[in-house]
């Protein structure tokens, strides 16, 4: 589009999500056409650009810091909710207040991507892991990404329980299983997900190792606490050859 002159952002519509007590929900359009925005902008490029502002107005329901979002073979698209701790009170979707480690959000849409309306669930509250074990914990999932089979991997962002650096996790929605597939260094973040075809290989990055800090980490270089910390993409796989994460 942009090579034949014309702008992305001047097509289409753009909707916010509201949620259902009973597990339901509904895309909201937001556009100048309505009078309750009409009274609250002049134009339709200033509604865009508070686009916040304007989902408030159509009572659009106020989520926990989403991030990354993916779909899964069946169609489910998941949302990672990473963290809320100023929440004051528990609502659809947001099953705790304060809400410091996050869940999983998972939405099945009415009519493959195209309806106004979706149902929703939560497979993973982050707190709920915390006393399973060290296999299990973890905390403000992040980047996400569902496999051909329906695994769901989750890369984490934030402060990890039990002195657990951040992590990448392959987890089970339909199970609940949940297992660390890698674990990062002091002060970074685990951001990314991608695969080869045939699923041998998987890529992630730990993104701002020891926040720079030498006397943190070193990553990759070898511990000398004077080496400044890089930013790398980590390629893993099995020792078998097998699929990562099955």
């Amino acid at each position: 589009m942009r090579a034949r002159g014309i702008s992305p952002l001047d097509h289409g519509k753009l909707y916010a999500a509201k949620l259902n007590e009973d597990g339901t929900g509904e895309w909201l359009e937001l556009t100048i056409n309505k009078p309750a925005q009409q009274e609250r902008f002049k134009e339709e490029g200033a509604l865009l650009i508070f686009a916040r502002v304007a989902a408030d107005i159509l009572g659009a329901t106020p989520m926990d810091r989403p991030e990354w979002t993916t779909v899964a073979p069946d169609g489910a698209i998941y949302w990672a909710l990473t963290n809320n701790s100023r929440r004051e009170m528990v609502g659809p979707g947001s099953p705790l207040a304060p809400n410091p480690d996050g869940h999983i959000l998972r939405m099945v849409d009415s009519n493959n991507h195209t309806g106004n309306t979706f149902t929703r669930s939560i497979p993973f509250i982050a707190e709920e892991t915390h006393e399973d074990g060290d296999e299990t914990t973890f905390s403000d999932p992040d980047a996400l990404w569902a496999d051909p089979d329906g695994r769901l991997f989750i890369g984490t962002d934030g402060g990890q329980k039990k002195d657990l650096n951040n992590q990448l996790l392959v987890a089970d929605p339909a199970t609940g299983e949940i297992r660390r597939l890698f674990s990062g260094v002091d002060g970074d973040e685990i951001t990314g997900v991608a695969s080869t075809l045939n699923r041998k290989t998987l890529f992630t990055n730990t993104q701002h190792p020891g926040n720079g800090d030498p006397t943190l980490t070193n990553f990759p270089a070898p511990t000398d606490g004077v080496t400044i910390p890089r930013d790398c993409t980590v390629v893993i796989s099995r020792k078998n050859g097998g699929i990562v994460g099955s």
